[in-house]
């Protein structure tokens, strides 16, 4: 048997058939090829994801849904999560990037919560290479246009440009939702007797083994791969979120998942697994587009639809409910007490395997994983052979026109992130924030990753990616409560790559860990790789944070005539994996800084109680370009310039430029430098001068006027 066309490993084959005592057929294949994919079954990567911390106070619910719940007090949670679709947008990118929008929307629908903000991750290629205009303009335009018409605002996001994502772009979507906790929907409630019912578009062709597309690299399908990409309809998933949330607020839903990767089979396969009840499915009840065979019908993709579990005497309020929003809804099957999953067509069954063999049977995959050899040589830096700039104004110039620095006003532009009139923050900003409608308190939200100290040192670039989500959380006021994440990397069947992997999770894991900062839901996405090679180790970071009231969110780019500019934290960063040295052309550059779980806790107390006593006007967690970068992006929003030195012994390239390590740029207004200095007491700050005038001067090193300075920012 020819177990390619089923995309199953000999393995996973004895033990589907060890399990049935015989061998499945041809339906029973093609359905657990998809769901023991590595995109649904995360065979590879199980093992690691348990060393994540997915507990603590604030956690309502963890990993195992659809998305996680942080309490954010007085009877609501937050769901958020965040999801890639990545291969589809490689190949289609509108498509591609719009669906895996209505996607994770529908993740936090799942869960009985209304979705409230989304962000997104752009990873893409050099923009001189060919490809890379059309797909970060296909991808940002599908994006943008679901996230518009389906009427959720988009309030941030992280995009980067390098080549090592030239073939193979990232497409990342983060969704959050507001839900009451009393009224959270479980996809492990169903019970015996009740009855599965489809919600929402009509089932088609499309997207049919899309699941088992991501879990293999580009080169090996591209080419053939059109059929796997699925197409949305916002405005049908607008009514499909309003139609779910009525019939929540009525009672009429017992559990509820949403079809995405393998459509009707992964979402009733794991309510039936997770509620530990039998399912009878009908296909020939499925409201189809067009004539589909059984195996079809069980794993298209089509975009907007819920699988519904709902009491009989429920059904015709359920019905009526989701004609008044004119949305197609059928009863497809019913639930037993006999275990056992099964599909029937015309009365003729045509598939029968146990729910948990399809959700959770698949056998784990133990990769080699192997440190590369010579691998710590890439950390050796000869710093005292790199020259100090002979020009630092041009040298400013080079780093700041790096595209991944440049603004990108002209890509969040096209976002409505003003719709439901709840934006506290919309994009722009290190972090964005939502009012909760009828209280004080905003929920704050940060996407992060810096793919390049991942690839020189998978663990400390993992740690360093949680740590920069909540230096800024905390900067700007927000009590960090859970992330997400987004596990981005190429094939785990190269032992390098594997090790890569691990590394990264461990690192994440120490420092969700030493944050309290538990990790409630996330992604996983691999086999990323192109003719032209793989991507950098790029796991994507989604924190979460709670601001008590609008007057204790600290903006950043708020400067005022005469307030000190005051960086706080160690002076001596790091240059390895900084945007400095990639502007230099250099690759490598040394090793990235340990993390410091007490260093890192330390600051976020500061930085909490600085923004909670207002003890500071503006404020900004030092990152991506370092205090450079952040220099000039305050300077340029605040419209307004500073006189800066830097009395330091340490070299002045590494003080602007390293970077990593909690460090942040405030600036204080003279009335309230003895509040701050008395916050920050013992801990390194440097008094860098005043703000004023219309030019940035950094003595002994740049100055330029605020108009230079807006030019190197650009608009990307």
């Amino acid at each position: 048997m020819d177990l390619s066309k089923y995309g199953l490993r000999q393995q996973e084959f004895d033990a589907a058939k060890a399990a049935l005592g015989r061998e499945p057929n041809d339906c029973e294949l093609r359905i657990l090829g998809v769901m023991w994919s590595e995109h649904c079954s995360y065979k590879s990567t199980k093992h690691l994801l348990r060393l994540f911390p997915s507990k603590g106070p604030s956690v309502v619910l963890g990993p195992g849904e659809n998305a996680g719940i942080v309490d954010l007090g007085e009877g609501l949670g937050a769901a958020f999560k965040a999801e890639s679709h990545n291969h589809p947008s490689a190949v289609e990118p509108y498509h591609g990037a719009a669906t895996g929008v209505g996607g994770v929307i529908r993740d936090i629908m799942a869960l009985g919560a209304r979705p409230v903000a989304v962000m997104d991750g752009l990873f893409l290629g050099e923009p001189s290479h060919p490809r890379t205009g059309f797909l970060s303009s296909e991808a940002v335009n599908g994006m943008a246009d679901y996230g518009r018409d389906v009427e959720v605002p988009a309030v941030g996001g992280k995009t980067v440009y390098d080549g090592r994502y030239n073939e193979n772009p990232l497409v990342n979507a983060f969704c959050l939702g507001i839900v009451e906790i009393k009224r959270i929907v479980s996809s492990k409630t169903a019970l015996p007797g009740q009855l599965v019912v489809i919600l929402g578009s009509k089932t088609g062709k499309e997207g049919i083994a899309g699941a088992a597309f991501a879990s293999v690299e580009l080169a090996e399908d591209a080419a053939s791969s059109v059929t796997s990409i699925q197409t949305g309809d916002p405005l049908m998933e607008k009514r499909l979120i309003e139609a779910c949330l009525e019939l929540n607020e009525r009672g009429l839903i017992v559990s509820m998942q949403d079809m995405g990767a393998a459509g009707i089979t992964s979402s009733s396969s794991e309510v039936a697994a997770k509620s530990g009840v039998g399912m009878k499915l009908h296909f020939e009840k499925v409201p189809l587009k067009e004539a589909m065979e059984p195996w079809e019908i069980a794993l298209s993709e089509t975009q907007e639809r819920m699988l519904l579990i709902v009491k009989p005497e429920h059904f015709e309020e359920t019905a009526s409910v989701a004609a008044r929003w004119d949305l197609p809804c059928a009863v497809i099957g019913e639930t037993t007490k006999e275990e056992g999953y099964s599909i029937l067509f015309n009365g003729e069954t045509v598939a029968a395997l146990p729910a948990k063999l399809i959700a959770d049977g698949c056998p784990p995959v133990q990769w080699p994983s192997e440190k590369p050899a010579g691998f710590e040589e890439g950390w050796n830096f000869d710093l005292d052979g790199l020259p100090l700039p002979e020009d630092w104004n041009r040298a400013l110039e080079t780093l700041m026109k790096l595209p991944s620095l440049a603004s990108k006003e002209a890509l969040y532009s096209k976002f409505d992130s003003s719709v439901q009139g709840n934006t506290f923050k919309g994009p722009g900003g290190p972090v964005g924030a939502i009012k909760i409608e009828g209280r004080d308190s905003l929920v704050a939200m940060i996407l992060d990753a810096d793919p390049w100290k991942c690839g020189l040192d998978p663990f400390r670039g993992g740690a360093e990616t949680v740590a920069r989500t909540v230096r800024a959380l905390s900067v700007a006021g927000a009590e960090p409560l859970g992330l997400t994440d987004c596990l981005n990397f190429p094939s785990p069947e190269v032992p390098f790559q594997m090790w890569k992997i691990g590394e990264c999770v461990k690192g994440i894991a120490e420092a969700a860990s030493a944050l309290s900062c538990p990790v409630v839901s996330g992604n996983v996405s691999l086999y990323n790789e192109s003719p032209a090679g793989g991507i950098y180790p790029t796991p994507v970071v989604g924190t979460v944070g709670l601001v008590p009231s609008p007057e204790d969110f600290l903006p950043a780019g708020g400067w005022a005539e005469g307030d000190m500019i005051i960086m706080v934290g160690p002076f001596n960063a790091s240059l390895a994996g900084s945007h400095y040295i990639r502007s230099l052309g250099i690759d490598g550059g040394g090793r990235p800084l340990m993390f410091s779980g007490d260093a890192e806790k330390d600051f976020a107390e500061r930085a909490l109680k600085t923004a909670g006593k207002h003890a500071a006007r503006s404020g900004r967690a030092i990152a991506g370009g370092g205090l450079a970068a952040a220099l000039v992006t305050d300077c340029v929003e605040s419209g307004v310039g500073a006189e800066l030195s830097l009395p330091v012994p340490t070299r002045k390239d590494v003080v602007l430029f390293g970077e990593g390590g909690a460090r942040a740029l405030y600036a204080v207004p003279v009335s309230k430098l003895p509040l701050f200095r008395g916050i920050w007491s013992g801990y390194p700050l440097l008094e860098l001068g005043r703000a004023g005038g219309n030019s940035l001067s950094v003595e002994g090193a740049f100055n330029l006027t605020l108009e230079e300075l807006a030019g190197l920012r650009g608009n990307r």
